[in-house]
């Protein structure tokens, strides 16, 4: 009985969600609280399912970038530090806080998509459009790992829905718009100049390229995007470029035999990630216009939405064959804002109540299903076992602060070492990274620096020098598996006689389960003064 009660119950808020989305004064509302449900209940199996791990190294990385703020880090631009630096000022640095920082990047562009969506589509088609792209995982399962492909999620979106009001109005609001969207895509991730190459190629081909290249629109939306960008160029040129060298170093094949097989995997993953939308439109749809229309339309509208959908998607192939990269489908990630438009658009293209209803049934049901299934999803990866990384940050952190304590009552201000960054992420001191590294026998200091950048070489040298390191101490945390950290550890450790070495073996237990073990060492040294 109930069972039976909280179905109907359920049904009944279903249904009464589905009627407020179809009616325009209400609909905006009703989104709002579907994404903000659907925000919660993915936040929330994103906790229960990895609960038997810690964040992803990726995660941990961020944590150890935000604490130093700077125009720009090795690998990446800036943004996803300084998002993560806001983030942990207000929100307590714990999993489910990350996670739901995690979450609302493709919140927030699903959002757009359905702001976006006002401009070609009547009620019930937006509506679809939204719950299309909820089936395509890259917006929930891929989207609960923060990094700067998560973040191109809502700064594409939004860089999409302006350059395209732009280009049809060329208002200055949406032209101003537009340029804060595509420099925050280059703060979030350089890929980005894929979607303005995109963009640029739509607005050349469409009949309406002479209007607006003369007016102030174009002009306008990039001397934004330069204005914002001018701090990271600096940044970039006064290190040395280091953030492209790193791009272009694991990012280049060595042999034409790669880079076509991985250009093929970025296709086949294309392929894979919109076979939910395109087959749930191809099976409901009453009638469809020719193949080729959705693909290419006839009127210019629609034709500028393909070309702004088909050139990000397909440039980064040409490039790739051209220049030798190797592509990976991950980066797919934010190129889906228009594909929903691509599908629904066509005047002939009509979705019956029923399959919209079947739809939304099944993304709303989706998560909370999953949310169920967490516990049995994180004792089965568990049980699989994960890397180090991902296994023993948290109780690395507490192993390490605990023999600290026992030695000092100062504060831990520097964790090194292959898993500074996962101790970092969990240290209740909230400790730095410091600028110590080895790879292969290198001088750890130089390597080190192509890792954990600081806001300027002269400043960091002045704060980082030997005598304010050994004013504050350090830890240096190492896993025995990689003996290259382990040996620049032990070189730097030699030259303190009060340093302390420990070492450990960890077992992460979950649900009464022990994981795999494994063995790292701690390099205590501690302050002087």
């Amino acid at each position: 009985m109930a069972s039976a009660a909280l179905i109907r119950t359920a049904r009944n808020k279903f249904e009464r969600l589905t009627e407020a989305l179809a009616d325009p004064l209400r609909s905006d509302r009703a989104m709002l609280l579907l994404l903000g449900g659907y925000t919660v209940i993915w936040t929330a199996y994103g906790s229960v399912a990895k609960s038997s791990q810690d964040v992803h190294p990726d995660m941990a990385e961020l944590i150890a970038w935000s604490r130093e703020l700077s125009f720009g880090y090795p690998k990446h631009p800036p943004l996803g530090a300084w998002l993560v630096r806001l983030w942990f000022s207000i929100f307590p640095l714990s999993d489910w806080s990350y996670y739901l920082l995690a979450m609302l990047m493709p919140t927030i562009a699903l959002w757009i998509v359905w702001r976006l969506s006002a401009d070609y589509l009547d009620i019930d088609k937006r509506v679809i459009s939204v719950a299309l792209l909820m089936l395509i995982p890259l917006y929930n399962f891929h989207a609960l790992k923060f990094n700067a492909n998560t973040i191109l999620l809502p700064t594409w979106a939004a860089t999409t829905l302006a350059f395209l009001r732009s280009y049809r109005t060329t208002s200055l609001r949406y032209s101003v718009l537009a340029g804060l969207g595509a420099g925050l895509c280059m703060l979030a991730k350089y890929w980005s100049i894929v979607l303005f190459a995109g963009l640029l190629i739509a607005a050349l081909t469409d009949s309406r390229r002479s209007t607006y290249f003369r007016s102030a629109a174009p002009w306008i939306t990039a001397a934004v995007a330069i204005a914002l960008l001018i701090p990271h160029m600096i940044w970039i040129y006064e290190h040395d470029f280091v953030s492209l060298r790193y791009a272009e170093v694991t990012h280049v094949s060595g042999s034409l035999a790669t880079t076509v097989e991985k250009a093929f995997s970025y296709l086949a993953g294309a392929a894979a990630f919109a076979a939910a939308p395109v087959l749930f439109v191809l099976i409901t749809a009453r009638s469809g216009p020719p193949a080729i229309d959705a693909i290419w339309p006839a009127d210019r509208e629609r034709r500028l939405v393909a070309a702004a959908f088909w050139g990000p998607l397909l440039l980064p192939v040409v490039g790739a064959l051209a220049t030798g990269s190797i592509l990976t489908p991950i980066w797919l990630m934010p190129a889906w804002t228009l594909l929903p438009l691509l599908l629904l658009s066509p005047p002939t293209m009509k979705i019956p109540a029923v399959g919209r209803q079947a739809l939304l049934a099944v993304v709303t049901a989706e998560p909370v299903v999953m949310l169920i299934a967490a516990p049995v999803i994180a004792l089965a990866i568990h049980r699989a076992g994960v890397p180090p990384a991902a296994a023993h940050g948290r109780l690395l952190a507490a192993q390490t602060e605990q023999a600290w304590r026992q030695m000092t009552m100062e504060p831990l201000r520097y964790v090194g070492c292959d898993m500074a960054d996962e101790v970092i992420a969990y240290a209740q001191d909230r400790p730095r990274p410091l600028p110590w590294r080895s790879v292969g026998g290198r001088v750890a200091d130089e390597t080190y620096a192509e890792a954990h950048n600081w806001p300027s070489m002269a400043q960091r040298d002045a704060e980082l020098s030997d005598a304010a390191l050994a004013r504050s101490g350090m830890a240096l945390v190492c896993s025995v598996d990689r003996p290259d950290w382990l040996q620049a550890a032990v070189a730097k450790s030699a030259g303190d006689p009060a340093s302390r070495r420990i070492d450990v073996e960890l077992t992460r237990t979950f649900m009464g389960f022990a994981g795999r073990p494994h063995r790292y060492v701690i390099f205590l040294l501690p302050p002087r003064q």
